[in-house]
């Protein structure tokens, strides 16, 4: 059994997910179709892109990911499938991988052209259906990878502004927000010249010190940790720091050293 994996910002009211999983399940009836998120918020990347980066790297060697955030769908954006040394990426070439592609660069990147690994109807709007869930399906009854189309040497990459160390100072932004309302930051442990516990965290008047755990501060306490993407997050326990702090992505991060 195969695994494909599917990443959208379609939402679960309508029938489109629905369609993708039919055009897999009707190509590799023995495939396991798993959601990711259909709740990426409609025409985000980065949003994709984060979502991705949080879950694809558990999945076993082989699995199919297949992502449909396409704001670009119908016009002059390609469609790819990137092989990497663990799985396949398959959705649009508008930077969507960009996160998972830092962690695991592709061996070998096509683009779909094919149509007869398509369906035989190709819609302007919706290629999740008639592109790559075929695609992702062929994939998993091995169909070799140069039979979808050429070869390509540049895609989209998306990038995360880098933070800026000025002696004890580090200065970050808000680069993404998650369900709880955490603040993720482009700070990982790597960019502070000095320890967490020397540490404190500015954001909109806000300050706190970095924290191991979430229970470290009482319910309501702003903190800053270290979270499992391994970037600093700023977070209310039992709260949102997003409302509670009214802040949002791009938001200036300090973090300096106190002692």
């Amino acid at each position: 059994m195969r695994i494909v994996t599917l990443t959208s910002d379609f939402g679960t009211e309508d029938g489109f997910v629905g369609a993708m999983k039919g055009v897999i399940l009707s190509l590799v009836p023995w495939a396991s179709v798993v959601d990711i998120t259909h709740e990426v918020p409609p025409q985000s990347v980065w949003d994709a892109a984060f979502a991705l980066e949080a879950s694809c790297p558990y999945f076993p060697e082989g699995t199919v990911h297949v992502a449909v955030v396409d704001p670009g769908v119908g016009g002059e954006r390609r469609a790819l499938i990137f092989r990497t040394g663990r799985y396949f990426l398959v959705g649009p070439d508008n930077g969507v991988f960009s996160l998972l592609l830092g962690r695991e660069p592709p061996v070998q990147v096509v683009s779909i052209e094919n149509r007869e690994l398509m369906l035989p109807e190709v819609s302007n709007t919706f290629h999740g259906r008639d592109i790559f869930a075929p695609a992702a399906a062929h994939l998993v009854r091995g169909v070799p990878l140069d039979s979808f189309g050429p070869e390509v040497e540049d895609w989209m990459n998306l990038h995360l502004p880098e933070p800026e160390v000025r002696g004890d100072l580090v200065l970050g932004r808000v680069v993404h927000m998650d369900h709880f309302g955490n603040l993720i930051t482009n700070i990982k442990m790597e960019h502070l010249p000095f320890p967490p516990e020397e540490a404190v965290v500015r954001v909109r008047g806000a300050t706190t010190k970095i924290y191991p755990v979430y229970s470290s501060v009482l319910k309501g306490v702003p903190l800053a940790l270290f979270g499992s993407s391994g970037r600093l997050e700023v977070a209310v326990r039992e709260g949102s720091a997003h409302r509670t702090l009214e802040v949002g992505e791009g938001e200036e991060v300090l973090v300096e050293r106190t002692r």
